[in-house]
């Protein structure tokens, strides 16, 4: 398969560059497999899809300040960004990240980006990765805090704003590691969960930092080379019992987010997961998925794919298009049945 058999076409008004006032007013495309069909409906309508016996999963990662701007040391001293996007195993301060511009920064150079903090470069690395040392002065996340910004994608073509620290973040955000939200997540309130208990749904948590994957671009055009990065996941034992409860009660598990599926479907004996998903894969615990509209040619869009069939989910994605839903982490959503 090739990577370019997984493109659309889509106007670049339609993706959304601010979150809606309420976060359940999305609208959502239920997209049903078994009868190839779709139809327009609105996010409030979700628990109404909800069946007694299902269980929902939910990543509970939440999202830190993890973009800093800063000054360099050398030379002009010009406007440096750092993207942290994950730790160095064993370390504290150790950290991958993309810095821009990059090319210019070499080995064993200072950025500056508060009183409170500074980092160095370490090394380079492929695909604009570098290694650096962070120096807090104090606790790294009390000072990320203060000094780093929310790390909206490099679609969203604006500086962040105090409000996005709490609406790019979602309800039952909990476990602290994404350098990104998982969006799906986003469109929740607590009376849409509530909503779904009463419906008679099980609330099961589990956690996948999301990283620089979520980011980067796809660098191979043959499908079964793609290799994604590693990213650190936990699903505890009274999640893996609901899903087996749900399973045993003809319920079905109901995945919030394309990071939920790569979780449930990872090795749970594994404390990291570099699962790629595509057409052809063999779905094991996943039953339904609500997910966001994603990017053209990316790792999630082929998920999608991969669980509701090529020609569904694209045909699916031109018809988002036609009726002017809004793309991306702050746009709409699809529930596949």
């Amino acid at each position: 398969m090739l990577l370019s058999e997984f493109d659309y076409r889509l106007p670049p008004e339609l993706i959304a560059q601010e979150p809606l006032a309420d976060r359940a007013a999305s609208r959502m495309l239920i997209l049903d497999r078994a009868r190839g069909t779709w139809e327009d409906r609105h996010f409030t309508d979700f628990p109404g899809y909800i069946k007694p016996g299902d269980c929902l999963a939910l990543n509970d990662s939440r999202v830190f300040p993890s973009r800093l701007i800063g000054r360099r040391e050398h030379g002009t001293g010009g406007r440096v960004e750092v993207f942290l996007t994950r730790p160095v195993a064993g370390e504290e301060l150790v950290w991958t990240a993309l810095v821009h511009p990059g090319r210019k920064m070499r080995a064993r150079e200072r950025v500056f980006i508060s009183d409170d903090l500074s980092l160095e470069i370490l090394a380079r690395g492929e695909h604009g990765e570098r290694t650096v040392r962070l120096n807090p002065r104090g606790d790294l996340y009390e000072v990320l805090e203060r000094a780093g910004h929310t790390p909206l994608p490099p679609y969203i073509r604006r500086d962040d704003t105090p409000s996005d620290r709490e609406r790019y973040q979602t309800v039952y955000a909990r476990e602290r590691g994404s350098v990104a939200a998982p969006t799906a997540g986003l469109h929740f309130t607590p009376e849409i969960l509530d909503r779904c208990r009463r419906a008679g749904a099980a609330i099961a948590r589990l956690t996948l930092h999301v990283g620089l994957g979520t980011f980067q671009p796809l660098y191979t055009e043959v499908i079964e080379e793609v290799r994604l990065h590693q990213e650190w996941f936990h699903i505890p034992e009274e999640t893996r019992q609901a899903m087996d409860r749900a399973k045993e009660q003809s319920g079905r598990v109901i995945a919030v987010g394309t990071t939920s599926v790569r979780a449930i479907e990872s090795d749970p004996s594994q404390p990291e997961t570099d699962l790629f998903i595509s057409p052809g894969f063999k779905f094991h615990r996943t039953d339904a998925l609500l997910t966001n509209f994603h990017l053209p040619t990316s790792s999630l869009l082929v998920l999608v794919c991969a669980f509701a069939g090529t020609e569904l989910a694209l045909a699916a994605y031109r018809h988002a298009v036609e009726q002017r839903y809004r793309f991306f982490s702050y746009g709409d959503c699809m529930l596949i049945l």
